[in-house]
């Protein structure tokens, strides 16, 4: 299993700037944005698709330095209402899934998207109970008639090009948790999968590694991300908290670097709970720790892993 990190934290830096920065600190994989929510200051998607040589330099420059790319990652809502923001989501996918298959990446990241929640709406609409009855109309509306099809066809041509996607489960999206994940993966193919963010999960009261063990061979790609929940504020108001993220204080969780929010023994058992369903890739850490400065966070984000990454394939089972 190898550390790695999604460069966004570091948009002032080149490509070659970042992975000289992150391979001293004993990263082996990076995760680049390239576009619509994503930011991309590492990577030019058009010149890459168009550009044999730049591609070439991109993978020497790599393996000069015994990296990877572990993903791409293009997480927009190609669901959307506004048909230019879905159709510019929906183009910055494909061409992100072409130039991963040119440049033998194997995962596209990327959110499942939300739909309004019924034709000529003009905003999404993000479903959470089930009553009035007209949220189970609205949930009907946005899988039958726009989630299921649009990744249907999505995941037929991320397979065709021998890309697997993952899908960030993420609260405001149509895939939210382990159910809607499965129930999308069931309907489109096993191209379509998780790009695992505990983070997401963490403040939903979920048990991640029950998670993991029931996604199992979904997982495509992981993020590094951990999550503070704050009792306290959780007591009075619950979990749903729209407030602003640098209100800490007053809200009921907030991401923090890994360490931060749950401690070395979880995980370890995140990291054993992967390599028990066969995951033996990347984790790539994502920092959005609104406490702690990028450079400390990342450091530290990476001596936890450093002590719960298990690297060495196993040995023989000589005591049975």
């Amino acid at each position: 299993m190898q550390i790695g990190v999604l460069t966004a934290l570091y948009q002032n830096l080149s490509f070659t700037q970042v992975l000289d920065k992150v391979k001293v600190m004993g990263i082996t994989a990076v995760e680049l944005g390239t576009g619509a929510y994503a930011p991309n200051p590492h990577i030019d998607l058009d010149r890459m698709l168009e550009n044999k040589a730049a591609r070439e330099a991109y993978q020497e420059e790599l393996d000069d330095r015994g990296m990877i790319i572990s993903a791409l990652s293009c997480h927009g809502n190609p669901i959307h209402p506004n048909p230019e923001e879905a159709k510019n989501a929906d183009t910055i996918y494909r061409k992100t899934v072409k130039l991963a298959m040119l440049m033998e990446i194997p995962v596209v990241n990327t959110f499942s998207g939300l739909p309004s929640g019924c034709p000529g709406d003009r905003m999404p609409n993000w479903v959470t109970c089930p009553w009035p009855p007209h949220f189970l109309e609205i949930l009907k509306y946005q899988w039958d008639e726009i989630g299921i099809p649009y990744w249907k066809d999505a995941t037929v041509f991320a397979a065709d090009h021998g890309i697997k996607i993952g899908i960030e489960i993420h609260p405001g999206m149509l895939i939210f948790n382990v159910e809607t994940m499965l129930r999308m993966r069931n309907e489109a193919g096993p191209a379509l999968g998780a790009n695992f963010d505990p983070s997401h999960l963490f403040w939903n009261g979920v048990d991640v590694i029950a998670a993991i063990r029931k996604l199992s061979s979904a997982i495509h790609h992981v993020h590094g991300k951990d999550c503070y929940i704050d009792h306290q504020n959780i007591a009075i108001n619950g979990c749903n908290d729209h407030k602003p993220y640098e209100q800490i204080a007053n809200r009921s969780w907030t991401f923090r670097t890994i360490g931060y929010g749950h401690d070395l023994k979880f995980w370890k058992d995140f990291v054993s709970a992967l390599r028990l369903v066969g995951y033996d890739y990347v984790i790539s850490i994502e920092h959005e720790d609104a406490m702690m400065s990028k450079e400390e966070g990342l450091a530290k984000a990476v001596a936890l892993l450093k002590e719960a990454v298990i690297t060495d394939h196993p040995g023989e089972m000589y005591w049975a």
